[in-house]
């Protein structure tokens, strides 16, 4: 496609090529767009135009190398090779546009020069502007005056010159920065940066600022003589993060100030020196090794000083307190891989005293509990029909035992010598290619070793006043297990899908028994087998219905027929507490009856409880959907079985010939508002065993939730009871109030109180809330629940982050 105003003209190779200009020009506007980009913190936008809308490819037929050229005024000066363009300058190039009032190119020296309301406009729809502007031949120089940018993420930047000194160094004069709404009606943004100068070294990676200052709505708030960050070209760059500032009772005004140090390009290390007023500081690592077949990220954290409580009191004896969070991952070959995760405190409290974030994470196999910190070495192998791992496992406790409710004093947290040392823990599957018996067989075998150093029994889950320093249970089992299943479609979608499952385990089991038998050298040792078996048949049906206003409704009948040999518990005496019998239960202390395991053909979660014996599952589900997204759904059912089963928990309803009533029920009667309920009724009584509810609901003025939890006898044969709710109103456009509460009801105390006021525009978002929150804390007379007050003010700025204080 030739140039529109000089069709016809004959270019010969002495004469100034016009496609040679307008690739220049273009050329020119991408030189300056990789400095508008670099720049991170950027005089006034009053006079940037708004960003034409430029499609994202170009649509002209040009491709990539054609051009395209036009102006009211083409002046071609052959003698001192001057090509001028005059008067509604356009030219096209790959995509880009570039417009202005005149673009003069010299062909001696290969410079281009565009004056007047300069436009560069890029496919992707960002956007360049200045009032002049001129490139060398080898765009390794330049200058713009009254330079202007918008890019992505709306950010827009300004500088009252801009100057490519070489293909190394660009700089912005008098800059400004914003990703905010800047128009003729709103000249001043909500937040901006301005800085008399800000430099990019390519060569070093780095950008520099002078003399900037960080404005909200207009009024200057911080203010940095010089500081510099990596070049977002730079893949990684040693220096400064963002610091962090907190206030707390406990320790007073807190700075940390993160510093990252590249080693190497595949790791480095973040060491972040917390400075508190009231305390020692506290020192915080962070080191990560890339390797080429895998990953180590350790992190720890050290302090040599008193305890301290959450009003600040210091008491006890200065000592050391440390923390490490390690974990590893590597790929031995295609299928074999293994890691570790190295999990230990010093001092049960030092995460919330010192506010470490991100603690009870998952960093191998397993995942930690919160306030549960879990050491494991593991090694997988995985393919398309098989799998195999074998793991050790080590668990420290955090959490607080032991509680009087009057004075709020604890007696102590978990022993973690109560948990077991698992190790080995061997688990394998294999699943056969083809159908075995016109179904999917699938065989898995298990093996696991339980060490402890002290006994779990005693006056509360893993608190030992009486049996503190004995020695616990150990353990070993064994297990294979045989699973088949298929299912077919008869008559007229009536799925059949028949099941069986075979497994034997050995057990060998070290008996605990009293104190005083213990010192009398009575320690028993006891082997036990047992093979266990089960097969049946589930039975699916649903109906289908549409309705006239689009939406359809769903009706399905469930059930299952299964039997089998008896419930089994291993039936080893391992320890009597005064009258209290403990039978060996180790891995389905948790049993619970729901929707989840209605139709399992064996309900217990782990391997030392079996459900056996002859049962019928029964039940029913029901789903309303219309096309507006609103609806429900509901499902009932049951379980029956031929006889009185004493060795499934009594808690969970399943014991009786009838068990509990299963009840689960969404429902969305307005679009933005969902509620559910999932709860165990009594089967004589309907009395409410078990009952989780909660309402989520989203408008245009806000948003909430709620959740109500009620278990009558938990896991750890406690009563629960608690309520949270949080949400956010509107009040205004821009201001909102926010809330959270969790209460413990069988406590009858908060455990937290937030409530706060936002306000959010565009670019800007800030917090202020106010909280109460009630937790452990040592004090100088022992560990004791106190309310812990604070008022955080969070600032979350437009392409920045977030910061709280």
């Amino acid at each position: 496609m030739g140039e529109s105003l000089f069709a016809g003209m004959t270019m010969t190779e002495t004469r100034v090529s016009a496609a040679s200009v307008c690739r220049k020009l273009l050329l020119s506007g991408a030189a300056w767009m990789a400095f508008a980009c670099a720049a991170h913190a950027q005089q006034s936008f009053v006079d940037i135009p708004p960003t034409p809308v430029v499609p994202a490819a170009p649509s002209d037929g040009l491709g990539d190398q054609g051009y395209y050229l036009e102006s009211d005024l083409l002046i071609r000066d052959d003698k001192n090779q001057i090509m001028t363009a005059q008067g509604s300058v356009q030219a096209r190039y790959q995509g880009r546009t570039l417009r202005a009032d005149q673009v003069i190119y010299d062909a001696k020296t290969g410079s281009v020069t565009a004056d007047g309301h300069v436009q560069v406009l890029n496919p992707d729809g960002t956007a360049e502007f200045a009032d002049h502007m001129e490139v060398d031949k080898d765009f390794k120089a330049g200058f713009a005056q009254n330079f202007a940018a918008r890019l992505d993420q709306n950010i827009k930047l300004a500088s009252v010159t801009a100057v490519r000194r070489n293909q190394n160094i660009q700089e912005l004069n008098k800059a400004i920065y914003t990703p905010c709404e800047v128009c003729a009606e709103k000249p001043r943004p909500t937040w901006s940066v301005t800085a008399d100068k800000i430099v990019q070294d390519k060569q070093k990676q780095l950008v520099y600022y002078k003399n900037a200052v960080i404005h909200l709505w207009g009024a200057p708030i911080l203010y940095m003589p010089l500081f510099w960050h990596p070049d977002p070209s730079a893949k990684r760059s040693s220096g400064f993060l963002a610091p962090k500032i907190d206030f707390s009772r406990g320790r007073g005004i807190s700075y940390n100030q993160p510093y990252l140090y590249v080693i190497s390009p595949s790791s480095d290390v973040i060491v972040s020196p917390q400075i508190n007023s009231q305390v020692n500081p506290f020192l915080n690592v962070n080191y990560r090794k890339r390797f080429y077949s895998g990953i180590i990220e350790a992190r720890g954290g050290l302090t040599y000083d008193k305890d301290f409580d959450i009003r600040g009191n210091r008491f006890g004896k200065a000592t050391a307190r440390s923390y490490i969070l390690a974990h590893g991952k590597f790929d031995i070959d295609a299928k074999w891989k293994w890691g570790f995760a190295a999990e230990r405190v010093s001092d049960a409290l030092l995460f919330d005293k010192y506010k470490v974030n991100s603690v009870y994470q998952q960093r191998g196999l397993f995942t930690s509990d919160d306030h549960r910190l879990v050491s494991q070495l593991y090694a997988t192998r995985q393919d398309a029909r098989s799998w195999f791992s074998v793991s050790a496992v080590s668990v420290q406790g955090l959490r607080v035992v032991g509680i009087n409710p009057t004075t709020r004093f604890a007696n102590a947290f978990e022993n973690s010598g109560a948990f077991p040392l698992i190790g080995p823990l061997v688990e394998a599957r294999w699943e056969p290619d083809s159908p075995i018996l016109g179904g999917r067989l699938r065989l898995q075998g298990t093996g696991v070793m339980l060490n402890r150093s002290e006994s779990q029994y005693g006056e509360a889950p893993y608190f030992l006043p009486t049996y503190k320093g004995q020695d616990g249970v150990d353990s070993s089992r064994a297990s294979f297990k045989a699973d088949w299943r298929t299912s077919k479609i008869v008559g007229n979608g009536l799925k059949i899908s028949p099941f069986a499952q075979a497994r034997g385990d050995a057990y060998s089991i070290k008996t605990y028994v009293s104190p005083a038998a213990a010192a009398l050298g009575d320690d028993d040792k006891n082997t036990y087998t047992r093979a266990l078996g089960v097969g049946g048949v589930d039975f699916s049906l649903p109906f289908f219905k549409p309705l006239k206003n689009g939406g359809n409704v769903v009706l399905e009948p469930l059930a299952q027929v299964a039997a089998g040999s008896n419930s089994s518990r291993v039936p080893t005496v391992v320890a009597r507490n005064g009258t209290t019998t403990y039978l060996y239960n180790e891995d389905s202390a948790t049993l619970e009856f729901d929707e989840t395991n209605l139709f399992s053909a064996n309900k217990s979660p782990g391997f030392d409880l079996y459900e056996g014996g002859q049962r019928l599952n029964v039940g029913g589900r029901a789903t309303y959907n219309l096309p507006n997204g609103t609806g429900g759904s509901i499902l009932v059912g049951r379980s029956f079985r031929s006889e009185f089963d004493p060795l499934l928990p009594a808690r969970t309803g399943l014991q009786n010939k009838s068990s509990d009533w299963i009840v689960t029920a969404t429902v969305t009667p307005v679009r933005g508002i969902t509620g559910f309920v999932r709860t165990r009724l009594d089967a004589e009584t309907q009395e409410i065993h078990r009952i989780e509810t909660g309402v989520d609901a989203y408008t245009n003025r806000g948003w909430g939730s709620i959740r109500y939890l009620k278990d009558e006898i938990d896991s750890n044969g406690s009563r629960q009871e608690s309520f949270e709710a949080r949400g956010e109103v509107k009040l205004t456009k821009k201001f909102s109030l926010t809330t959270f509460g969790q209460r413990d009801m069988v406590r009858n105390v908060w455990r937290r109180r937030d409530v706060g006021v936002a306000f959010q525009d565009d670019c800007i978002r800030i917090d202020v809330i106010y909280q109460q929150q009630d937790r452990y804390a040592s004090t100088a007379s022992g560990l004791r629940l106190q309310p812990d007050r604070t008022i955080v003010f969070r600032l979350t700025l437009a392409t920045l982050g977030d910061t709280g204080y």
